[in-house]
């Protein structure tokens, strides 16, 4: 994919940043649209359930993920760092759709009765298998993991050109993290078919992305 388009057949910012816009939206639709098909022959886990409670703080957590990606993608010339953006934009927009159609398939609310990263507290699974050492890494209510704050934001918001990729490359490598261990910990926790495949699937593409991403890191 070119990203950088000669002046002549360049599109304006603004026409650009709509149609990357409703790229995202028919994304989203389509995850939508998966995610409720492919609930269709697993148990309905309840309210509290790490199931639902992955749903709900993984949606936000991707939906910062986006955020950043958009962002960098106004301020950077880059291609690989453009490129990456829209990948990550993408990919996060699909999953955080699938997201919500799971929890509206399973008939559950999107707010949760409980606050966030409460389903992260709990005991992992006899047997599972998959022990990260995540158990009482968290209280209820803490900061999702490698969440940006939202100074942070703002200091990338007030960059351009390298300067904001650097910044762009160092929040992202964090958010990746976070959403890895965000990922372990579900699989620690549910049976949920569904979820364990989007979970696996998150740890793998993302530490493949922060590998990537310290290798752009280097360059600065």
């Amino acid at each position: 994919m070119v990203l950088d388009e000669s002046p002549s057949t360049r599109p304006s910012r603004g026409r650009r940043g709509v149609a990357f816009g409703v790229a995202l939206l028919l994304v989203a639709v389509g995850a939508f649209a998966v995610g409720r098909l492919s609930t269709s022959f697993v148990s309905t886990p309840n309210n509290t359930s790490a199931a639902a409670g992955f749903a709900r703080d993984m949606q936000v957590h991707h939906d910062q993920g986006v955020e950043l990606a958009m962002i960098i993608r106004d301020r950077s010339t880059d291609d690989d760092i453009r490129g990456l953006a829209y990948d990550i934009a993408t990919s996060q927009s699909n999953q955080s759709g699938q997201m919500l159609a799971w929890l509206n398939e399973w008939k559950l609310p999107q707010a949760s009765p409980e606050p966030a990263m409460t389903w992260m507290t709990r005991p992992t699974l006899t047997g599972a298998g998959h022990d990260h050492g995540t158990e009482g890494a968290h209280n209820p209510g803490d900061p999702m993991p490698g969440l940006a704050t939202r100074a942070q934001i703002a200091e990338l918001q007030s960059l351009n050109g390298p300067a904001a990729e650097k910044l762009f490359l160092q929040l992202m490598i964090a958010h990746h993290q976070g959403a890895i261990e965000m990922a372990e910990a579900v699989l620690d926790r549910t049976e949920v078919r569904v979820v364990i495949q989007l979970a696996t699937s998150i740890v793998k593409a993302q530490q493949s992305e922060i590998d990537y991403m310290n290798e752009l890191l280097a360059r600065y």
